[in-house]
């Protein structure tokens, strides 16, 4: 049997469980809000064209409306201004959108500090009990947050001090992105950078570091209880939007049961 004929099998006998990592994307969709004078994104929208009636008797369509960085989404290093010479959506490499991935999980300290971050120190001692980082790999951080995808206010917990959402600090976004092998990190938070991101030297470390290092950020992302702490494959397809920033994406994990 080749090797795709084994995946296909796998899959299909359910040995490899399939495990849909992507939020709905609807126009309940949290998305990020930045404060004035900064511009935002639009809310995701659909716009009906015909409905089997005079418009078109036999079909149903919808035009879309929505930010590259709505819902689930790629980032893509031209993103950040640290990246601006880097690779946009449409230019990932295809070998890039299929990778190992590992799961790192502070649910239980993000539980008793939404503004927890991730140290190196997390991440070596991670490393102690799992083994080293994948090479070409996703590092994926499970904070509980999915749990409040479907309400705007508490996914992004925001008060009079700004947002509170976990994410990483500047020390171990610079590791990650200068001496980690992974191609990126994936998170359950509107972005990958804690909400206190924007008081950070520099601000938005993971947007700075990683797109800076021609690395990637996978954000929005659900169901990564489901996943083990090593051995899981992920699939992120981004549109191949020409010029984009980034792209709303589908995103699954292959896992051997």
């Amino acid at each position: 049997m080749s090797i795709l004929q084994a995946l296909v099998s796998g899959v299909d006998s359910g040995a490899i469980d399939v495990v849909e990592l992507t939020a709905p994307l609807s126009s309940g969709t949290p998305i990020l809000q930045l404060p004035e004078p900064f511009s935002n994104t639009i809310p995701f929208g659909l716009e009906e064209i015909s409905r089997y009636d005079d418009r078109g008797p036999a079909w149903y369509w919808n035009n879309i409306h929505t930010g590259e960085h709505t819902g689930t989404h790629f980032d893509a290093p031209v993103h950040w201004v640290t990246g601006r010479d880097g690779d946009d959506v449409s230019q990932i490499p295809l070998r890039r959108l299929i990778a190992p991935a590992v799961v790192i999980d502070v649910a239980d300290r993000v539980a008793a500090d939404p503004d927890f971050l991730l140290e190196v120190e997390h991440i070596r001692e991670w490393e102690k009990a799992n083994g080293s980082l994948p090479e070409g790999g996703w590092l994926l951080l499970r904070t509980g947050w999915d749990a409040r995808s479907d309400d705007q206010d508490a996914f992004l917990n925001a008060n009079e001090t700004g947002p509170h959402t976990p994410g990483v600090s500047v020390e171990a976004a610079k590791w990650l992105a200068e001496e980690a092998p992974v191609i990126g990190i994936g998170v359950e938070t509107v972005g990958t950078d804690a909400g206190a991101a924007h008081s950070f030297d520099p601000a938005f470390p993971c947007h700075s570091y990683l797109l800076g290092a021609g690395k990637y950020g996978l954000t929005q992302l659900q169901n990564l209880s489901r996943l083990p702490a090593t051995g899981a494959v992920v699939i992120a397809a981004p549109l191949p939007i020409v010029g984009g920033s980034g792209s709303p994406a589908r995103v699954l994990a292959l896992v051997e049961r």
